[in-house]
Parts: structure tokens; C-alpha cells; sequence
């Protein structure tokens, strides 16, 4: 039995496939369910099965003015992993879009005010994130991949602020002990990046007249330590 499940949140299949495949050899496993929630609604059952969990990117926003009943069931479901990741019962990993819904799940607010382009950022630890388990052996600072329109205000009530940087004040936070929640994408290698701005050259992320000279950009960064936190958080919890 499968340890650790990757929840889908994409619409673009073939974004979702690389992706899993990202996951999978980010976390260091060589089989990682998925579900795909746009597809099947969440079980909590199925989801009890497993020891660790984590959430892909998506092009939704939870900022967006107006949501398909689909985004609203995904974004109902995805509350409900942060509910039982919360208690304990279960270890979470939360990225891009997710952790806007866990921000506004804790009464956080979520606004657009601080975007990054697809680009490979600098992010430091706090000193909270340089005790953490999972955060601590890549402080004091990490690069990592960054592409989002919108973000946390500030680190919601409850939660403790792990990483920042100067452009989007909240990067990560953990809440509780078995719940940790990025802006940024830890699991992409520059390959997986690049091949990934493909399916979202015309949505915002990026000037697609300069498609060429960004991913050009993010082939030639060395990131690497997105990678060594999902492979601490498999370590820690779904050993």
C-alpha cells in the first residue's frame, strides 16, 4: 500500500501528468497515488489510508470573483485535508493555490497585491523555520520556483511563519505539527519548470512574447532544495 497520495488540482492533463511525475521523484518514492479532484470527489476514507499528503499547483485562484461549481468543490474538499492534517490524523503538504485556501480556511486574508512571475526566487527562513523538521537543514535561505497572481496578506492566526522573501512576505507556514503550506512549487526540477510554461504561456504568469528568454532563465537556475523539503517531509512522516 502507497504511503503518500498527490491530490490533483490542474485542469490541463498533461501538466497534472509531469507534475505527479515531479512529486514522485521530488519525495523520493517510487509509487504516490493520486486523486484528481476536479475528477472525483475527495473520500475521506480512501484518504485515512494514507500517511502523507501533497497538493499540487493550480490556475485557480481563491481570490477569483467568480468560481465554477467545480473550483467550489475542490476548494470545499482541499479545507477537509486541512482539517484532518490539523488533527494530526494525517501529514499534508499544501502549494501554490492551495495554501491561499488554507490562508482563508484559518480567517487569513488572500489578495493580489504581491505576484511573482514564473522565475526561480530566493526565500529565507525565519528563525521558526530554521528549527522546523522539515525546513530547517536549508536555511538560512533556499531557491525555489515561483508563479502566482496572488497570496497571503499576512501568516494566518494559528499558523507559524517559515520562509519569506522581500516580494511575497508569506512563502510557507506550518500549522499545527502535520501541516505545511508553501506560495511557491517545491517539487519542479528547472526541466520540469520550463516544460510546465508550456500549458500556461498565454494565462498571466509570464510575457509570452518573452516565452524563450524566461524559460531560458529558469533552465539555468540551480534549484535544488524544493526537492530536499518534500524528501524530509516523506522522511518524517510517511517512512
Amino acid at each position: 500500500m502507497a504511503s503518500l497520495l498527490y491530490v490533483c488540482v490542474r485542469p490541463e492533463m498533461g501538466a497534472a501528468d509531469a507534475e505527479h511525475a515531479s512529486f514522485r521523484r521530488a519525495l523520493g518514492a517510487d509509487v504516490v497515488d493520486r486523486l484528481d479532484l476536479l475528477d472525483e470527489r475527495l473520500d475521506p476514507d480512501r484518504l485515512e489510508r494514507y500517511r502523507g499528503v501533497v497538493v499540487g499547483g493550480s490556475p485557480f485562484n481563491v481570490s477569483d470573483p467568480s468560481k465554477s461549481s467545480a473550483q467550489l468543490r475542490v476548494e470545499a474538499d482541499l479545507e477537509r485535508i486541512a482539517g484532518a492534517a490539523m488533527e494530526a490524523r494525517i501529514a499534508a503538504f499544501f502549494t501554490c493555490f492551495s495554501i491561499g485556501v488554507l490562508t482563508r480556511m484559518l480567517g487569513g486574508e488572500v489578495a493580489n497585491d504581491t505576484p511573482e512571475s514564473a522565475s526561480a526566487t530566493v526565500i529565507q527562513t525565519t528563525d521558526a523555520g530554521a528549527a522546523d523538521p522539515v525546513f530547517g537543514p536549508s536555511a538560512p535561505a533556499l531557491t525555489v520556483f515561483t508563479a502566482h497572481k496572488e497570496s497571503a496578506v499576512e501568516v494566518p492566526e494559528g499558523a507559524v511563519l517559515l520562509a519569506m522573501n522581500d516580494v511575497c512576505p508569506v512563502q510557507a507556514y506550518r500549522v499545527g505539527t502535520h501541516l505545511y503550506a508553501a506560495q511557491f512549487h517545491p517539487e519542479p526540477t528547472p526541466r520540469d519548470f520550463a516544460d510546465r510554461m508550456t500549458f500556461y504561456r498565454t494565462t498571466g504568469y509570464f510575457d509570452p512574447e518573452e516565452f524563450d528568454l524566461v524559460q531560458g532563465q529558469v533552465l539555468a537556475a540551480s534549484v535544488t532544495e524544493g526537492a530536499a523539503l518534500l524528501r524530509r517531509f516523506a522522511e518524517r512522516f510517511a517512512a
